[in-house]
């Protein structure tokens, strides 16, 4: 494989070696904090732990939460799995996390592999069909067998994937701000090599994250406690493993662009909730494309009916003034929403 020209003989080996034996920085001055590779020195909410695997002929650990039900909660004997997005990590998911167990579910909230505090291959075939088969190997190993699974945005697409690969093993489907409800390829976006996301990736910046974060993410506002987020992935993305980071994250991108499921939303036999956000405007690859066709991706108060129509049995909860991050933007609504789709779902099947 041709790697970009960063990856020279030396600075690979060096850059490599960061992967196994990097130290964590600490606040840099006048900057973000420095996390190591596999995002050493950012603490999680609950105690992680690591599933070792092998994959593709390499040993590999996907680093995971389990959260019991919360002390004093009745247990409802039901498992969430919450598979996050490309620009979050299991972390983001803490509120959610903390609902569910309130609620009396255990709940599994992995790093996929190429994120966070997961392995960083330097060679890996990225399919959404690998990962979810690897979600499903750490919740075999669990002991358990079947799951609510709960997606959002790329992890929306990855639960797509997991339904469709082992419904007998998805109790329900949750779809949160959902990427891949268009294929922005067949659209007419233009397609970019590895090499080029590379490039991009390697100037990721905390200013970048916030700018793009609040137009996106929360509608044009900004909160305070939003900060903890862009200093997690500005932190990763310009630590001592920024080189295999953003390799990793190059080729994930590669994956979102080249392997929709839209197309096979009318196979999902599985319930489904799907929570929209109207002022979510997440479109991959839309910066690259022509005007009129940028002007009309990314409109997520269409996808969203579209997507609910496509998919059997789905149902359909939308926010007018909340975008791609629902769950961190107006937690109480968006965790009411949540628990009353799954309680009604569950009921009804």
């Amino acid at each position: 494989m041709h790697l970009p020209r960063p990856f020279s003989a030396g600075l690979l080996a060096a850059a490599f070696s960061l992967v196994a034996c990097a130290q964590v920085a600490g606040p840099a001055k006048n900057g973000p904090p420095s996390y190591g590779p596999e995002l050493e020195g950012f603490d999680y909410p609950h105690p992680v732990q690591r599933f070792r695997f092998t994959s593709q002929g390499q040993p590999l650990q996907m680093a995971y939460m389990d959260v019991k039900p919360e002390d004093g909660a009745q247990a409802n004997g039901r498992t969430a799995v919450l598979l996050h997005g490309k620009n979050f990590c299991a972390a983001t998911w803490q509120g959610t996390i903390d609902a569910l167990s309130q609620a009396g579910y255990r709940v599994i909230a992995p790093d996929q592999i190429g994120f966070c505090k997961s392995s960083k291959p330097q060679r890996y075939q990225f399919s959404f069909q690998q990962l979810a088969h690897s979600t499903r190997e750490l919740l075999a190993s669990l002991g358990i067998e079947r799951a609510a699974v709960i997606g959002h945005p790329t992890g929306g697409m990855l639960a797509v994937r997991y339904a469709l690969m082992h419904p007998a093993q998805t109790e329900q489907l949750v779809l949160v701000a959902p990427i891949g409800l268009e294929d922005w390829q067949a659209e007419g976006v233009p397609w970019i090599s590895i090499d080029q996301w590379y490039e991009r990736e390697l100037k990721t910046s905390a200013e970048g994250i916030r700018r793009y974060e609040q137009a996106t993410y929360y509608a044009g506002q900004w909160k305070p406690e939003y900060e903890r987020w862009v200093q997690m992935l500005a932190g990763l993305n310009e630590g001592p493993g920024k080189h295999i980071v953003a390799w990793n994250s190059a080729k994930v991108y590669d994956m979102i662009f080249t392997q929709p499921v839209v197309h096979e939303f009318g196979e999902i036999e599985v319930p489904t909730l799907l929570i929209i956000g109207h002022k979510d405007t997440t479109a991959i690859g839309k910066d690259r494309a022509p005007a009129p066709l940028k002007a009309r991706l990314g409109n997520y108060a269409e996808l969203g009916k579209r997507a609910a129509a496509a998919i059997p049995g789905s149902r359909l909860v939308e926010f007018e003034q909340l975008g791609h991050a629902p769950q961190i933007q107006d937690p109480k609504a968006f965790h009411d929403a949540l628990l009353d789709g799954m309680k009604a779902q569950a009921k009804g099947h």
